[in-house]
């Protein structure tokens, strides 16, 4: 199963940090971690701009209970859920789930915007290239090289 994290507010690697944390405590154990990258914002551009990783997790979470603890991760870290795409503290989406397909009011997996965000795209391929989306079924190298998003996405270097 693969999740993405973003932060674009505070102290945005220990963000990304302290989710990791939280989700090897919570949801399970993380089996690869891509290297974190910076990225303008994407959706609402006037705010600062993002940290992002994909995580590989082992889970025996259902999707709902994933979805629910990975809610209560970004709340505990001090997320307020405002307008879409807004600034936020911690964000946690699903990505994959095995090889699910779901679509509730709630939950949609595969992530609907997978195939268009190479903030995603870039860290997923660093760590599953080979994987191939199970509807689109294509490989993670394959979405990025056709992805058209034109956003800059560099490789985060701590001070």
């Amino acid at each position: 199963m693969f999740l993405s994290l973003g932060s674009n507010q505070g102290d945005r690697s220990t963000n990304l940090h302290d989710a990791c944390m939280k989700i090897r405590k919570q949801v399970g154990k993380i089996v690869r971690s891509s290297s974190i990258y910076s990225t303008a914002a994407w959706g609402v551009t006037d705010q600062p701009d993002f940290l992002n990783q994909v995580i590989e997790v082992e889970t025996n979470l259902t999707p709902g209970a994933l979805l629910e603890k990975t809610h209560s991760i970004e709340k505990s870290l001090g997320r307020i859920r405002t307008g879409k795409w807004g600034a936020r503290i911690i964000d946690i989406d699903i990505l994959l789930y095995r090889e699910v397909e779901l679509k509730t009011a709630h939950l949609v997996i595969p992530h609907p915007e997978l195939p268009n965000r190479k903030f995603v795209l870039i860290p997923f391929a660093e760590i599953a290239a080979d994987h191939v989306h199970p509807t689109a079924h294509k490989k993670i190298s394959e979405l990025l090289d056709t992805c058209t998003d034109q956003l800059a996405v560099t490789k985060f270097i701590e001070d």
